[in-house]
Formats: C-alpha cells, structure tokens, sequence
C-alpha cells in the first residue's frame, strides 16, 4: 500500500486527477460545476475559499520548507558563489516570460490583460520534476538544476503574489499586518525558548500571520512562509533539494513529513476547484500566458544562464546547451501556482478562465520535452 501511495504522489496523479475531472465536469454541466464549488460549506464558506485560502496555505509552507533548507549551509542555495549561476538563470526564467507576456500583449493583446503578466513567472515544481525525470534520467545533474530552478522563482513567485496582487475589490489595509509583524515576532520568541514542537508556531504564529494577511486584504494563503523559517532545523543541510534525511528529525524536518502527503494529495482538490475552465473561454489571455511560459522560460533561462557560464559561474556537470535549453523548456511547465496566479490576477471569469487555460496547456511540455529530448540525442542517466 506505502509503494502505491508513494507512486501516486511521485506521478502527481491527485493534481492531474483532479485537473482532469474539473476541466470535463466544467464543459459538460458548468452550471453544476459553478454551483459545486461556491456553495457554502460549514460555516458559509465555500470550497473555493477552503482550498484557496486554507489548504494552500499548507502548500506554500511546504515551499517555505523546501526554500529553507537550500539557504542553509550545505544547501543547494549556499553558499552564494554555488548558486549565483542557479540564481542567474532563475532571473532569466522570470524577466523572460514578463517580458514575452507584455511585448506580445503591447502588440496584439489588450489593456485589461497587463495585469496577468505574474501568471507565467512561476514553476510547477512536481511536474517539472517528474518531467525532467523523463527527458534526462533520475540521476542527471540537470534534474537537480531545474529543482533549484523551481524552488527559486516559486519564492519569487510568492513575493509578486504578496506584492503586486492584492484583491482588487478590497484596498490593501496595512495596518493589519501588525499582525503578521507580531506572529514573526512569536516565531522568534516560540525559536528562542527551544520549543521543538511545530504546533504552537503554526496556530499562534500562522494563525496570527493569516489573520492579518486576510484583514489586509493580501493573500492568506502565504501565511506560513513567515513562519516555517523560525522552525528549529539542523545547522547545516546534508541532502539535496527533496531528498529525505533520515536523521534529520528537526521541527522543520517534522512539519514536512507530516504534511507533505496531505498536500500532495489534496492537490486533487486544487485541481478540482481551480482548473474547471471550458474550453470556449480560450482567448487572448490563454496565448499570452503559454508563449510566455513555453518561449519566455525557455529563452530566459538558456540565455542567462549561458551568461553566467562566460562570467565565470560555471553549470552544474553533464549540463550543457542542450541540456540547458531543455530544462528551461521543462520549466515552462506552470501548471499549479499560474493556476493560482490566473485565480487572484482576474476577477472577470471569462478572462480569468482563457488565463488558467494557458496554465493548463503548458502541461503539453511534457511531451515537446521528451520528443526533443530524444531529438538532440541527450543522454539519460538513470
């Protein structure tokens, strides 16, 4: 039973599973589907609400985690000089796809669309990690690369959405976040006193950390990514980015075994309720959001981190152009924070559902990847 749970976890199957039943529900009674996920549940709030702003919490925590431990020492993010040409090429990987998102929506796109240009910045960093798995093999150094890649700009990725997306129907009330200034500061207190336990720094800490998000009117969602790095941890990182450590019985080390599994599988419910776009809503939005994530990726990641190469940071062994080409195309793969992204972007459904199908689309890297992977005859390694 634990090797056939582990497999549906590796293959992300809740996620697709769960992408899957709401694109068909969505297109063959949308009614029902609309009426699914905003009836109010217990205590009037609907499942929406309950994935977006309560369970996703939970997902971006175990980011923060992943986030985390690559900043320690021995970390795949330290110490600096190791991860400057990571660091150069997740850049690339973001500006790109602003840059192609805004260039072509400038040209043939529309004005109410500029606001989407944060939807392609991000990587869906399962999927990307299953996919480059295919195309080179689990023991190829570039799959480390792109893991690097992804955790990266998904850290990125939450700054913009703190940022630059508030709800556009409430005012950002700043005040609020006194309160998220006061949970950081019971994270700190809560480190300070050894407490070893993750409780307490989630209810008092994340609770208060929601709180005050909410109230402001910034997405709640981020709640714990100011808390999960008071967690007490080792001094020092031994593995590498998703590998388990066995020794490692840290708060933090805690806190991501026992949630990971309910994250992974409720990412089915995140599919559910968030990827249920018909297909008549294609648009303008859908393009702009895959050209930018497919060839602003692509083009952004290869072009910087070629750059970092002649500056004298080298790539990681066995990774060279065409290795580097493809991992930036791998990373185009947007699928879960642009589908979250799209969400909190447009409040208009019909833009906001021609928005997700692009983010749906760029799953279709997976099968360009692996046919160009055989094309340019790059050697698995398994």
């Amino acid at each position: 039973m634990k090797k056939h749970i582990n497999l549906l976890r590796e293959f992300s199957i809740p996620l697709l599973a769960g992408v899957f039943t709401a694109l068909v529900w969505a297109n063959i009674n949308p009614q029902e589907y609309q009426t699914f996920i905003s009836s109010p549940l217990l205590g009037g709030v609907n499942l929406h609400f309950v994935v977006n702003e309560l369970f996703m919490v939970l997902f971006f925590g175990i980011a923060a985690v992943e986030i985390t431990q690559s900043c320690l020492p021995g970390g795949d993010l330290n110490p600096p000089r190791k991860a400057i040409n990571p660091l150069l090429s997740t850049l690339g990987g973001v500006v790109g796809p602003v840059i192609v998102y805004l260039g072509l929506n400038a040209v043939a796109g529309d004005s109410a669309l500029t606001r989407g240009w944060g939807i392609p910045t991000a990587t869906d960093i399962a999927l990307a990690w299953l996919v480059a798995r295919m195309v080179f093999g689990a023991g190829h150094p570039a799959v480390s690369f792109l893991l690097l890649l992804a955790v990266a700009d998904d850290a990125i990725g939450l700054a913009i959405i703190a940022i630059f997306y508030p709800d556009p129907s409430h005012p950002v009330e700043p005040l609020w976040l006194f309160l998220t200034v006061a949970a950081i500061v019971i994270a700190y207190i809560l480190r300070s006193a050894k407490v070893k336990n993750y409780w307490p720094y989630v209810i008092l800490g994340g609770g208060l950390s929601w709180a005050g998000l909410f109230n402001a009117h910034l997405h709640p969602a981020l709640a714990l990514v100011f808390i999960i790095p008071f967690l007490p941890h080792p001094p020092r990182e031994s593995v590498h980015l998703f590998e388990d450590d066995p020794r490692d019985t840290s708060t933090l080390a805690s806190f991501e075994h026992d949630w990971k599994i309910v994250v992974d599988f409720g990412l089915f419910l995140f599919g559910l309720a968030n990827a249920g776009v018909g297909f008549s809503t294609m648009g303008t939005a859908t393009w702009l959001v895959l050209a930018a994530l497919v060839v602003g990726k692509t083009a952004g990641i290869f072009a910087m981190g070629t750059m970092g190469k002649y500056l004298g940071f080298p790539l990681p062994d066995k990774v060279g152009k065409k290795e580097l080409l493809l991992t930036g195309l791998v990373a185009g793969t947007g699928l879960t924070v642009a589908l979250f992204v799209a969400g909190v972007a447009f409040v208009e459904p019909d833009i906001q559902g021609s928005a997700k199908m692009g983010a749906l689309l760029s799953g279709g890297v997976a099968l360009v990847a692996v046919i160009l992977g055989r094309a340019l005859n790059v050697r698995r390694i398994p």
